[in-house]
């Protein structure tokens, strides 16, 4: 956790100013704030390289921690699972008189996830949701759980639109406890489980994302957490028809993410699903690679099909 004194302080860095690397020698100069959290503050800059985010902190246990998770995701082939990882090094505040460690990510130009879904329309939440679930089945495979899932974290990038994964500041190494959390994306928070970094924790985010979505306001626990998220559920339109799914991910019956996209994708063809929780698991160990393709393939005719609507809407 940042000295909130250094922190305030670092949070009104101008524009203009010029930040070079201690070791790398690397300028960049400051555009604008673009938010800050418990263990730093993070920039938009110029550089040689073009437009980056630069974050900054004197936590330098918190930002080798970050660094590592974008190191380990960059290997990850085929999947951009968070922002590329383009320099660290440390910068001599002189107000502070302190080292501040900073590094260097891509910056991904995009909308919010919230933003987005008031703009186009709640038919968006399902498109975006099965995409978020994908990425997040690569994740877990990879050993980590995200932890603190939510809207502020996603942004909506692209002409047909993708959602990226931002701020892996709670990234968690599964089996230990979670990092980071924020309580309205929380099951301990809603009394429905453990914070132990495990698939099913992010999952009960994905389910907290799309009722957020529906409601665009967060609302605090009253009572029994799982009556009150039903009955949320039942009296929003949209959420009704997915109450089965959302039920099972707040719950925590989800093994994989794959498990909740399979049902997910059963609920929007209008169908039971004709996969059990038990039956998916098995054949995610037998076929991953097979049933990787078709999930890639229904995916891509919907999200095509939705977006050729959307077209058309737009320019009627």
């Amino acid at each position: 956790m940042m000295n909130n004194l250094l922190k305030n302080h670092l949070c009104k860095l101008p524009p203009g100013y010029i930040i070079v690397g201690k070791w790398h020698k690397h300028s960049y100069k400051i555009i604008k704030l673009l938010g800050n959290g418990a263990n730093g503050v993070v920039y938009l800059a110029e550089s040689s390289k073009g437009l980056v985010a630069v974050k900054l902190s004197d936590n330098s246990m918190a930002i080798t921690s970050e660094v590592n998770v974008l190191k380990h995701f960059s290997k990850v082939q085929g999947v951009a699972l968070g922002p590329s990882l383009l320099d660290v090094d440390d910068w001599f505040d002189p107000y502070s008189n302190k080292i501040i460690c900073f590094y260097v990510m891509e910056y991904i130009k995009g909308e919010g996830f919230l933003s987005f879904i008031q703009k186009k329309g709640k038919e968006w939440i399902i498109i975006l949701i099965l995409q978020l679930l994908s990425d997040l089945e690569k994740l877990h495979q990879e050993g980590w759980v995200f932890g603190d899932l939510k809207p502020e974290n996603l942004l909506v990038v692209g002409q047909a639109p993708k959602i990226r994964l931002l701020d892996v500041g709670g990234t968690t190494l599964k089996g230990r406890a979670i990092k980071e959390f924020t309580e309205f994306y929380d099951r301990g928070y809603w009394g429905m489980g453990s914070r132990k970094a495990e698939p099913s924790y992010d999952l009960f985010s994905v389910a907290m994302i799309m009722i957020n979505a529906c409601y665009l306001k967060r609302f605090e626990k009253q009572g029994n957490g799982r009556e009150q998220l039903m009955k949320m559920i039942v009296a929003d339109e949209t959420l009704r028809k997915y109450r089965k799914v959302l039920m099972s991910a707040i719950d925590g019956k989800y093994k994989y993410a794959r498990e909740m996209h399979y049902e997910l994708m059963a609920a929007v063809m209008n169908g039971p699903s004709r996969m059990t929780t038990k039956n998916v698991s098995k054949k995610i160990q037998k076929s991953k690679k097979r049933s990787s393709v078709l999930e890639t393939a229904l995916i891509f005719m919907i999200i095509f099909f939705m977006y050729v609507i959307y077209l058309y809407i737009e320019l009627l």
